[in-house]
């Protein structure tokens, strides 16, 4: 995809989730908003993968390490053809395999996620099996940044480099709060580029919302050969939804009848803008 289509797809994808989290009555808001346009990047253009093949042993793998902010990699999937998109409708309802964290029994989930902090060490294994193996698929990290307090993610940041795994990248979804509100009044974080630096990764520091920005950075690794790399994706939580971003509030907000039609308005025109661009009308 072009990177107008990419934007126009990403505007989607925020509605998709949106719907989901209404029908559901759960879910992590904010943060799905924030992160969708990477996942976005990731799929429609970055990543070796194909629905037909979801075990293909030449695929990239992704691991959204940060896994209670999923709804936005389920209609990710869901649009790509891993499974029916009919299926979103059943989010978090009795008995479905679209439960509020990624669930390795549906195709396209590579781990289950949800306790902080283990994925990128996962990823790690992943790339060094990769390398081992003589196998050229690359493994891609989602983080949220309050999962950086987890000691465990700095022992795989340090393994990673140990390793020269280049074929692993991280990516961070640094908006800046979390459930309990500023990463820096939680658990001060900065500067948070330059402690990944000493740990030997080539760092990257983007705007995560910026569809231009992330398929520059992301088409460009791996940069450095023999170092892994971190994306340092500043964005917003609550992307997309003007009253919701920077809202500390909607990092698991359920929206009402009323905020869900505005804010299916805003993302509507945001997807027909970028589909009639794309079209160049």
């Amino acid at each position: 995809m072009e990177i107008r289509e990419l934007q126009a797809k990403a505007a989607q994808i925020r509605m998709d989730l949106l719907q989901m989290i209404f029908r559901a009555k759960t879910g992590h808001t904010g943060g799905s908003l924030s992160n969708t346009d990477i996942i976005t990047a990731l799929y429609y253009r970055i990543m070796n993968i194909d629905p037909a093949q979801p075990k293909a042993a030449d695929r990239d793998r992704f691991i959204l390490s940060k896994g209670h902010s999923v709804e936005s990699l389920w209609a990710v999937l869901a649009d790509k053809g891993f499974f029916e998109k009919e299926q979103l409708a059943t989010f978090s309802q009795f008995g479905t395999k679209l439960i509020g964290h990624p669930n390795n029994k549906v195709p396209g989930i590579e781990m289950n996620t949800g306790a902080l902090g283990h994925g990128l060490a996962v990823a790690v294994g992943m790339a060094l099996a990769a390398k081992r193996d003589g196998v050229r698929y690359r493994t891609f990290c989602l983080m949220g940044d309050g999962e950086q307090a987890e000691g465990s993610v700095w022992e795989a940041a340090m393994a990673g480099a140990h390793y020269k795994l280049d074929n692993l990248i991280a990516i961070i979804d640094r908006n800046r709060l979390q459930i309990s509100g500023s990463t820096e009044e939680v658990m001060g974080l900065d500067p948070l580029e330059d402690k990944w630096r000493a740990f030997g990764w080539n760092v990257m520091v983007i705007d995560g919302n910026d569809m231009q920005a992330l398929i520059e950075s992301l088409e460009a690794v791996p940069s450095v050969p023999g170092k892994p790399t971190l994306v340092m994706a500043n964005t917003v939580k609550g992307k997309g939804v003007s009253f919701a971003e920077n809202v500390p509030h909607w990092h698991h907000h359920v929206p009402n009848e009323t905020e869900l039609e505005q804010a299916l308005t805003e993302l509507s025109a945001v997807f027909e803008f970028y589909q009639t661009e794309g079209q160049g009308r």
